[in-house]
């Protein structure tokens, strides 16, 4: 028993600064990034330099994450790897979470869930026990993946919540006289968030040499949201039959504007079902005390005085 405790406080007690450490570390990539470009318009350094200009936690943690990584990607089936990096691409591919550090905090906490489960099952032998190390070792190491999962869908959320205004913005671009590509272009330029950042990427592909079918085909598979989809696949036959850019650009963003608005009626309809069960479980048990309490305590007073048990 105590070999367990010891393996699952040390498993524990080095994944969390690990992890943390490996993290916090990225923040500084941008700085770092600049501050190298910088020094290099100086003059070639060599590695040693280079090495000691960066902090302890990546010159520790950040080699010991590839090779964690590399260990993982060597028994991960290529099907699981490929799902992998699809979610991180659908995640817009988030400085914090390179595929490196997914792999490596995926095997720390399957370790971590695993000893953990181990030293349950020292405790207290059973098929309980058994189920949970079971549970706890899969559940550390899906848990990156529901991580990445849920930026996913906050990402999509947002491109299907800013894809109607910025139709709206290229349709008047384009029927102002500039091309698609211009109109692309200003939209990306002056919006914000992940669907102009998206927009200006496919707009460098097309400068790199990409047609503009290859460009949207790679915009969908990088954020695969299904308004995004179905709104290029509508440009690419727009294209292949020669129809006015214009007119349909128009009927795509009246359609989505529409379906936005039903997506808003139908989350307000789900509210009064998701208040039923914090008003019968929190809300009417206190009322019901607040209410019938005092009456509950005059009436036992009253049995009490007038001598009834």
């Amino acid at each position: 028993m105590p070999i367990f405790v010891l393996l699952a406080g040390l498993a524990i007690g080095l994944s969390v600064p690990l992890l943390w450490w490996s993290f916090a570390s990225a923040r500084s990539s941008d700085g770092n990034v600049q501050h190298n470009l910088l020094r290099g318009l100086d003059g070639l350094t060599d590695l040693r330099t280079v090495l000691l200009t960066k902090s302890a936690a990546e010159r520790a943690v950040l080699p010991l994450m590839q090779r964690l990584a590399d260990l993982v990607r060597r028994f991960l089936p290529s099907g699981l790897m490929a799902s992998l990096e699809h979610r991180i691409t659908v995640a817009g591919r988030p400085a914090d979470w390179p595929l490196e550090r997914v792999l490596a905090a995926k095997l720390m906490l399957g370790v971590a869930g695993l000893l953990t489960g181990l030293f349950n099952l020292s405790a207290s032998p059973g098929p309980k026990s058994l189920l949970f190390a079971c549970l706890a070792t899969g559940l550390g190491f899906v848990a990156p993946d529901f991580v990445l999962s849920r930026r996913g869908r906050e990402r999509q959320q947002q491109i299907q919540l800013k894809l109607p205004d910025t139709l709206d913005q290229i349709t008047i671009c384009v029927e102002a006289g500039l091309g698609f590509e211009a109109a692309m272009a200003r939209a990306g330029n002056s919006g914000n968030g992940p669907l102009a950042d998206e927009l200006v990427r496919t707009l460098q592909e097309m400068q790199l040499g990409s047609t503009r079918g290859q460009a949207l085909r790679g915009l969908i598979d990088r954020t695969d949201a299904p308004d995004l989809r179905r709104f290029v696949l509508a440009l690419v036959q727009a294209e292949a039959y020669g129809l006015p850019m214009a007119d349909v650009l128009r009927i795509q963003a009246a359609e989505l504007r529409v379906k936005r608005r039903q997506r808003a009626e139908e989350h307000a309809m789900k509210i009064p079902v998701k208040i039923i069960f914090p008003l019968v479980l929190c809300i009417l048990p206190t009322l019901m005390i607040a209410v019938l309490g005092p009456a509950g305590i005059r009436m036992s007073r009253f049995f009490s005085t007038a001598g009834l048990p």
